[in-house]
């Protein structure tokens, strides 16, 4: 259905293109700070200094695997960093590495919208799974109440999706905006320094923008095709 229905590609087009916009400029933003060096420090070590100005010394700082891969693990306390930012000496580097350190703030903090999409993960991510299967299911049989029922249930569970995109924008960017007055209170970058670092976490925080507008298009694309809105399933 998703592969040849020409309305699912005029909805996620804007999307679409929106996300291939932002992944240029982050690997653009990236590129860019990747040749400025900092005053000495790699990113496991600028995460490291800003952790322990908030007495986090307990959380981890480990390498990972893949570009741009970081991420920080609220279960394990662990900040786990790609090769590039765990031992780049770059504005990239920090500011990355920085915003990770950012989350882990954060759960200390308590920080609420941080809590509540962690506790969100878990159904988002069956969600996401499984609710496009239920609801082409559902379409097959819409002329039943089995039908209707798994189109319902496939949009309520893709729902989910919807919801954790909303709430995790906020959480990146207080993460990135954290990141920005902690390197320059730890004294990692300069003042001048800092809209550069700015460049890169706002070219990543438009990636979650661009999966946010795809979420919702997406299942604005579910009510449509149901019937639920516009009241005909077959145009």
């Amino acid at each position: 259905m998703f592969v040849f229905d020409p309305l699912y590609f005029i909805l996620l087009a804007p999307a679409m293109l929106l996300a291939i916009w932002a992944q240029f400029r982050v690997k653009s933003a990236f590129a860019r700070a990747s040749e400025i060096p900092t005053r000495g420090l790699s990113g496991a070590e600028a995460a490291a200094r800003i952790l322990r100005s908030y007495g986090l010394q307990r959380v981890a700082i480990e390498p990972a695997q893949g570009f741009l891969s970081d991420h920080y693990d609220p279960k394990e306390k662990v900040l786990r960093l790609s090769p590039d930012v765990y031992n780049g000496r770059s504005l990239a580097a920090v500011g990355v590495a920085a915003h990770e350190a950012g989350h882990a703030i954060q759960d200390a903090a308590g920080y609420g919208p941080l809590r509540l999409r962690n506790g969100i993960v878990p159904l988002a991510a069956v969600g996401g799974n499984l609710s496009m299967i239920i609801f082409i299911v559902g379409l097959a049989l819409s002329s039943t109440l089995v039908g209707q029922g798994l189109i319902w249930a496939g949009i309520i569970l893709f729902s989910l999706t919807v919801l954790f995109q909303l709430i995790n924008l906020p959480v990146e960017f207080d993460a990135s905006k954290r990141a920005r007055e902690l390197l320059v209170a730890n004294g990692v970058v300069a003042v001048n320094e800092d809209a550069e670092v700015g460049r890169v976490l706002n070219a990543a925080a438009m990636t979650y923008v661009a999966a946010t507008i795809g979420a919702i298009l997406t299942l604005l694309y579910l009510l449509l095709r149901s019937g639920l809105l516009g009241g005909n399933r077959n145009d």
